[in-house]
């Protein structure tokens, strides 16, 4: 018998993705689970299994094809003979009597040119017919004005918040050219997909942003005397590990930080594992890969992982898991330079923390009544306004200060 094997759901809202590798060729025989081709989405490379073994017959896409969930991949010719609970299945099928639809045969043929003009996924599509909705209406954010996933939640979700439905809509096209010079530059996939998220969560949460001091002095040196120890610059510490393990232990002690909102709105989803996303500025955009369980993880285990992922991250090698999970995540621009900035939230999550640049200041003591040099690091923290107020937010961002300075917390 003739089986197709198909492009499974990639997860994440990602609906496509560009064929890099394909890895099976007419006539060749796979087993169950054999790689058939390499995928390279805005996120990161995958591998996609054959999820049964037979004789390839046709292989339909080749390397640089743009694929989408549901699309035929390659045809299998396997030798398995049909189970008893497919028979059954079969009959029961055959004797259950037909239902017919009478549809004018002139509507008929508009119904399938408008799903035709639609440029979406095969599940976008049958979402918006199960939910009566127009892709027609919806302006789609994708690769080539592609209706994605997001772009329908965001159709219902600003449908039932009474916004008039749809996506922000871009202004007029100007023609820069007409003042001076101009060059067209695209932006790579990853830049295209933050440039979408970021506009959903801006649209859709409301964002509000906490800034704050913590004296660092203490880690500081401790930090030093880590990096003198181990007398080598090949797995130097960075503060980085520090600031996640104090989120951490943070999150234990406030877990509405660590938590999202259902899909309803309803309910708030508390998770009992922490596990923390760090954006990292790539050549192709900003990837945020996350580490799982620093609560678990000492400062040497978290700098081990960090340095493995973030190198990946930049050579485009991350798994698609090790981008899933994050409960929390931290955006780092002190290597950079800057006072404060207002990180925005990556949905589901309801906080991010903005860590800006540290620096040398000079601090009054007020018990002692002097002034004495001191390491300060500016942050800032940005929350969903639906889920956690100014109090607990400012007590928050107090309580991060005291967690971060105690050097005893990272012992």
């Amino acid at each position: 018998m003739i089986k197709e094997i198909l492009l499974p759901d990639l997860g994440e809202g990602i609906d496509s993705a560009e064929v890099s590798e394909v890895l099976v060729s007419h006539g060749k025989t796979i087993k169950a689970d054999d790689i058939i081709l390499v995928l390279e989405s805005e996120k990161a490379s995958m591998e996609i299994p054959a999820e049964t073994g037979g004789k390839v017959k046709k292989v339909l896409v080749v390397p640089g094809d743009t694929v989408t969930t549901g699309q035929c991949l390659i045809t299998l010719e396997t030798t398995g003979k049909k189970t008893s609970k497919q028979k059954v299945k079969e009959k029961k099928e055959q004797a259950r009597p037909a239902t017919r639809v009478t549809i004018e045969p002139k509507k008929e043929r508009k119904v399938k040119r408008d799903r035709d003009k639609a440029f979406a996924s095969p599940g976008v599509r049958r979402l918006s017919r199960e939910l009566k909705i127009d892709l027609q209406t919806i302006k789609g954010m994708g690769p080539k004005g592609r209706v994605t996933k997001e772009d329908l939640h965001n159709f219902i979700r600003n449908k039932m918040e009474g916004f008039g439905g749809g996506t922000h809509h871009l202004g007029a096209e100007i023609d820069f050219s007409q003042w001076g010079k101009t060059e067209a530059q695209k932006l790579t996939k990853i830049k295209g997909v933050i440039a979408r998220r970021m506009q959903q969560s801006w649209q859709t949460i409301p964002h509000v942003t906490q800034f704050d001091e913590a004296d660092i002095t203490d880690i500081h040196a401790h930090r030093q005397k880590l990096n003198k120890d181990m007398g080598t610059k090949k797995n130097k510490v960075t503060f980085l590990p520090f600031f996640m393990k104090a989120a951490a232990r943070l999150l234990t002690e406030m877990p509405t930080f660590n938590s999202s909102l259902d899909n309803a709105g309803e309910s708030l989803i508390l998770k009992h594992y922490f596990h923390i996303g760090v954006a990292v500025d790539t050549p192709a955009g900003l990837m945020v890969p996350v580490v799982r369980d620093v609560d678990q993880k000492n400062i040497i285990e978290i700098t081990a992982e960090l340095k493995d992922l973030s190198q990946r991250a930049r050579d485009k090698k991350l798994k698609l898991s090790e981008l899933k999970g994050g409960t929390f995540t931290i955006s780092s621009l002190g290597g950079i330079g800057g006072a404060f900035f207002t990180p925005i939230i990556d949905p589901p999550q309801v906080a991010i923390l903005g860590i800006s640049e540290s620096g040398w200041k000079k601090v009054y003591d007020h018990k002692k009544k002097t002034t004495r040099p001191r390491y300060i690091l500016p942050f800032s923290l940005s929350y969903d306004h639906r889920v956690i107020d100014g109090a607990a937010a400012a007590r928050f961002t107090s309580r991060y200060s005291e967690t971060l300075a105690n050097v005893d917390n990272y012992k």
